[in-house]
């Protein structure tokens, strides 16, 4: 692993702020090409009373995007839709690293749990 400097601790908030965030988990159904899109790929998530489209910005930092159908995954669900690439996302995926510059990886539960736990 090569060396790796944290980046600078944001404001405090209080817990009301990160209590707005519904952070779920979701199985990853399916990942299809976006062909208007360099990086998007659309996302079949069930989250398991509905399932959802969601875009994430994978199609560079894998060389298999279809390589995470099948995993579960925590996603923010309770972003308001927003349209990409002639797409509509209704969520977030919630990976770790991109902000940082580092590759980014999939945050997961340790072991499968039913579709739409709740994290926090």
């Amino acid at each position: 692993m090569s060396e790796f400097t944290p980046a600078a601790i944001k404001p405090i908030v209080g817990v009301v702020a990160l209590d707005a965030l519904d952070i779920r988990v979701g199985t990853i159904e399916r990942v299809e090409e976006i062909p208007r899109s360099d990086k998007l790929m659309k996302l079949a998530v069930n989250f398991g009373d509905h399932s959802r489209t969601i875009l994430a910005g994978i199609k560079k930092e894998r060389e298999n995007p279809r390589e995470i159908e099948g995993r579960q995954a925590l996603f923010v669900v309770n972003l308001e839709p927003r349209k990409m690439a002639g797409e509509v996302s209704e969520g977030m995926l919630f990976d770790i690293g991109y902000a940082d510059g580092v590759t980014p990886v999939l945050s997961v539960p340790e072991r499968p749990v039913p579709n739409g736990t709740r994290a926090g």
